[in-house]
C-alpha cells in the first residue's frame, strides 16, 4: 500500500510563492504518475498538475506559467512550485499517485492566499 504525505502548505499574500512537496512510502514501485489536485469549499476537486514517470507534464490552464511540477523518481517524491499566487488559488491541495489502475491520495494541505 502506498502512503502519500504532503508538506509545505500555509498562508501567503497574493503575488507570493509556496512550494508543496509530497513523499510516497510503503512501496518500492515507481508510480506511473504523480500530481496535485485541489479543492475549495463548494467546488469539485480539480487537477492542478500531473507528471509522468517519464517527466511528461500537464497543467490546468489556470496555473500555466505560474506553477511548476517536478518529481524525483528515485525518492518517489513530487513537488509543486507555485509563484504569483492569487486568492483564487486558495484550496486544500492533495497529492495524487497512480500505479497501474490504483489511485492513492494524500491527506491534503491547506494553501491560503490573502488579497
Amino acid at each position: 500500500q502506498v502512503q502519500l504525505v504532503e508538506s509545505g502548505g500555509g498562508l501567503v499574500q497574493a503575488g507570493g510563492s509556496l512550494r508543496l512537496s509530497c513523499a510516497a512510502s510503503g512501496s518500492r514501485v515507481t508510480l506511473d504518475a504523480m500530481g496535485w489536485f485541489r479543492q475549495s469549499p463548494g467546488k469539485q476537486r480539480e487537477l492542478v498538475a500531473v507528471i509522468s514517470a517519464e517527466d511528461a507534464t500537464n497543467y490546468a490552464d489556470s496555473v500555466k506559467g505560474r506553477f511548476t511540477i517536478s518529481r524525483d523518481n528515485g525518492k518517489n517524491m513530487v513537488n509543486l512550485q507555485m509563484h504569483s499566487l492569487k486568492p483564487e488559488d486558495t484550496a486544500v491541495y492533495y497529492c495524487h499517485g497512480r500505479f497501474r489502475a490504483a489511485d492513492f491520495w494524500g491527506q491534503g494541505t491547506q494553501v491560503t492566499v490573502s488579497s
